[in-house]
């Protein structure tokens, strides 16, 4: 007999699955002359006047509640056609879509702003769409107001505003209407510096707080610094399901693999990928000895040692490394043309053994390297993430992740200085 779950539990297990996305897929159909729509309602006319296009095919996901889910993958992919599917703007030529709660969404720039209203007209437009009454809205003005940072322009037609200041207030309104679930299309792009952290910051704190995201963005590290959880798009299919740092190694190794057919791959801690005309055999981290470490001093000299077998005849290869964080952030790479150090040529079946030498300033923590050969047009021959992981121990207590051995000055100073605020021909001593 089957095992049955009681019905608490199952309304505990429906109860986590915020989004459930079953075999979705999406077809349009491309006509090469805007005449042959109207030719194919005709009865006698020929009907394969089209092509079909499926933008998604057989796409199934699920998202929990207080999730972050990333998604990455090539221009034209289908990653902004599956958000408008969750959101519910396309509906899915097959398949369905179940949503718990309510959801805010930040999708193409325009896309649910009248340009005619003002600012602070579209906030409570917007909020009464999402089922807030204009009392609720009035309360979380002035929040919306100090978050977007936008000034006496929330008074101005939103047709004047630049796409920055439209980003602002559109993802300030998202995160202000208390939503279950937020979904994001690359808003983050838009903003400056100074606006993406405090976006950054925020979204921390939603997912804290249990609302669910689903993001995608072209911007690879924040990707591994938000999600929980990434997939990889590639013609309308998953290719890639996990976690952040492994799915974004492969979507760099379908970006830099000279093979356009990517196979389906499981991504793996240690992901590699290449068109073989070289392939790594070693690699070592070196202490200050010579000999291979699992843990380093902070300062100490190391040296990273990789050797290769050229299986075809090369006239300008490359070697870099990669060092990341256990997180998957990058901190510092570099390969032998930035390093103005030539390789080649190179015949089939030569060895070749590289090494970088350096000062380990980094903070103590858990590190991952990465190492690869490549064409001089930066495909690669042999690309392996997270070879090898190792740790830099110390005491030091500075923050980040690289130690610059600051140098600090100072001095008394004596006499009288200016201060700003002192009326003018009073001094202030200090």
């Amino acid at each position: 007999m089957p095992l049955l779950v009681p019905p608490l539990r199952r309304a505990v297990l429906f109860e986590s699955r915020v989004i459930h996305v079953h075999n979705v897929s999406k077809l349009y159909r491309l006509y090469s002359h805007p005449l042959q729509r109207i030719r194919e309602i005709l009865p006698f006319a020929p009907k394969d006047a089209f092509t079909d296009f499926w933008a998604l095919r057989d796409i199934t996901l699920e998202t929990g509640r207080g999730e972050t889910l990333g998604i990455v993958g090539p221009n034209g992919c289908g990653k902004s056609t599956l958000l408008q599917i969750i959101c519910g703007i396309l509906q899915p030529t097959t398949g369905r879509v179940v949503k718990r709660g309510r959801i805010a969404a930040l999708l193409e720039l325009g896309a649910g702003f009248n340009a005619e209203f003002t600012g602070r007209e579209n906030v409570f437009l917007n909020g009464e769409i999402m089922g807030l009454s204009r009392a609720e809205i009035a309360r979380s003005m002035p929040s919306i107001e100090a978050f977007a940072g936008i000034g006496d322009f929330m008074e101005r037609p939103v047709k004047e505003y630049s796409s920055g200041m439209y980003v602002r207030l559109a993802f300030s309104t998202a995160i202000h209407v208390e939503p279950e679930i937020l979904v994001v299309d690359e808003a983050l792009a838009v903003g400056d510096a100074v606006f993406a952290n405090r976006c950054v910051r925020k979204l921390q704190e939603l997912r804290a707080r249990g609302v669910t995201v689903l993001f995608v963005s072209h911007d690879l590290g924040l990707v591994k610094q938000l999600a929980n959880r990434a997939i990889l798009l590639h013609g309308g299919r998953i290719l890639a399901e996990g976690h952040p740092k492994d799915v974004v190694n492969q979507y760099i190794g379908l970006v830099l693999d000279k093979d356009p057919a990517p196979k389906q791959r499981t991504a793996q801690a240690s992901f590699r990928h290449g068109d073989r005309s070289s392939r790594i055999l070693r690699v070592e981290l070196l202490d200050r000895t010579g000999e291979p470490a699992e843990v380093v001093a902070c300062g100490e000299p190391v040296t990273v040692r990789i050797v290769a077998r050229f299986s075809a005849a090369q006239t300008d290869p490359m070697a870099g490394i990669l060092i990341r964080t256990r997180t998957g952030l990058d901190v510092y790479g570099t390969n032998t043309r930035i390093e103005e150090t030539p390789l080649g040529p190179f015949a089939g079946g030569e060895e070749v053994e590289i090494r970088f030498r350096f000062d380990c300033w980094l903070t103590p923590q858990e590190y991952t390297l990465t190492v690869a050969t490549q064409h001089a047009d930066g495909t690669s021959h042999d690309w392996l993430d997270e070879a090898i992981s190792f740790e830099v121990a110390g005491a030091s207590g500075v923050a980040g992740m690289v130690d610059l051995r600051a140098a600090i000055d100072w001095r008394k100073l004596d006499g009288a200085i200016p201060d700003p605020g002192t009326p003018a021909g009073e001094t202030q001593r200090r």
